[in-house]
């Protein structure tokens, strides 16, 4: 029964490259939490100075629309000098399928 509920959640894929630097899973994180998007997974690594995030978050309380949270992230990645996009998990994971 738990699977059925979690299937009818709404989730969202929030994805970060660039170049690491002090802050950004910070910048990103408060962002995501002010709009009261619930982050349920996590994953981020570096390669030499290459910071690469994905994150899986949960949208059923968001507070603002998919296109103004996605733009507010764009926006904060160009001024941490890195790439963040949001994708509903199903555009993602159909995009990433193999």
């Amino acid at each position: 029964m738990q699977q059925d509920t979690e299937k009818n959640k709404e989730r969202a894929v929030v994805t970060v490259l660039g170049s690491d630097k002090v802050g950004i899973v910070a910048e990103i994180t408060e962002i995501l939490a002010e709009h009261n998007a619930n982050i349920i997974d996590i994953s981020q690594t570096l390669l030499e100075d290459l910071f690469a995030m994905i994150m899986l978050v949960e949208l059923d309380d968001l507070d603002t629309d998919f296109e103004t949270l996605g733009q507010q992230l764009e926006e904060e990645g160009e001024r941490l000098g890195v790439k963040i996009m949001l994708q509903h998990e199903k555009v993602f994971r159909y995009m990433h399928r193999i």
